[in-house]
């Protein structure tokens, strides 16, 4: 695949160094102590842990904030270079620390920065995009010459995102209990079921354990006529939430029964509804699971 041509100013990078970044605090027990504490690992005292050798060079809670006398050069250049070009995200993908020795408390530390290589052009299932590995030299600071105590390898991945296909949305499943099954068990079957007290004879809907008519806590079940007649109702217009279409009638719908319960209405003009027009229920099935009560206006 021939490389696109703006890729020559980020090649041309590769192999520069980038001047030193020093750290704030020479080496002490104190930070050792408290990185031990929050890593949940033991420490020795008067030994200092070799993983700290990244945590004593970097700059603090506020981005960029460099001890005086470090590199205002941008070791990063190379990925703000490819992200101009249509490669926006960025993700970690390995890194790797080297020890030389371990460091002793007192020692005031430095590192360096290397372009070490930007990969061809790759895709990936993340997307498409370069891997970029950069690596870092550390030293400590000696009178008699500097000395590296280690290197720490960190690649990341620059890319443009794959498109992938919206994931479909599904209606939301109710809340089922002991109380609703018999509802929910009926639409599956084509079967409008209405609760019914087996003391007086009182329908309710939405069901519940105990008749607010007569208190009693015994109940069946009468299967609706589906004849129902339009109460009242309101249209969704904003703000649109998938998978519902959009405007979205609602209705609140009195059965011939003389009960009433909240549904969708189907077949609609929204701006022709008409409080008291004929409605019959019919049930439709969404995603293989759920199958729910609509109403859909009678023809006069």
């Amino acid at each position: 695949m021939v490389e696109q041509e703006w890729m020559a100013e980020v090649r041309a990078l590769v192999g520069k160094e980038y001047g030193r970044v020093y750290a704030w605090d020479p080496v002490n027990a104190p930070m050792a102590r408290q990185w031990c504490e929050v890593m949940g690992v033991t420490h020795v005292a008067g030994q200092v842990p070799p993983a700290m050798l990244q945590v004593w060079c970097m700059e603090g809670l506020e981005q960029n904030n460099y001890p005086p006398g470090s590199t205002t050069e941008n070791p990063y250049e190379a990925l703000q270079l490819i992200e101009a070009h249509g490669y926006p995200s960025v993700v970690a993908v390995n890194s790797e620390l080297e020890f030389s020795r371990y460091l002793h408390e007192g020692e005031k530390l430095y590192y360096t920065t290397r372009l070490d290589s930007v990969g061809e052009e790759k895709t990936t299932g993340l997307g498409t995009g370069f891997f970029v590995t950069l690596v870092m030299t550390y030293f400590s600071q000696k009178d008699g010459g500097d000395e590296q105590v280690g290197r720490l390898l960190f690649r990341v991945f620059k890319f443009r995102p794959a498109s992938a296909p919206a994931p479909k949305v599904k209606r939301p499943m109710p809340g089922v209990s002991d109380d609703t099954r018999f509802f929910w068990e009926g639409a599956r079957q084509g079967k409008l079921l209405i609760q019914r007290c087996k003391a007086c004879s009182s329908l309710r809907h939405p069901p519940g354990p105990v008749c607010p008519e007569c208190h009693s806590f015994e109940w069946d079940t009468r299967e609706a006529s589906g004849r129902a007649t339009l109460y009242s109702y309101v249209v969704m217009h904003y703000p649109v939430v998938a998978p519902f279409d959009h405007p979205n009638p609602i209705g609140l719908v009195e059965l011939e029964e003389g009960t009433r319960l909240v549904a969708q209405l189907v077949g609609v003009d929204p701006g022709a509804l008409q409080i008291g027009q004929q409605l019959q229920v019919e049930f439709e099935e969404f995603d293989g699971g759920l199958t729910l009560p609509q109403f859909r206006p009678v023809p006069a």
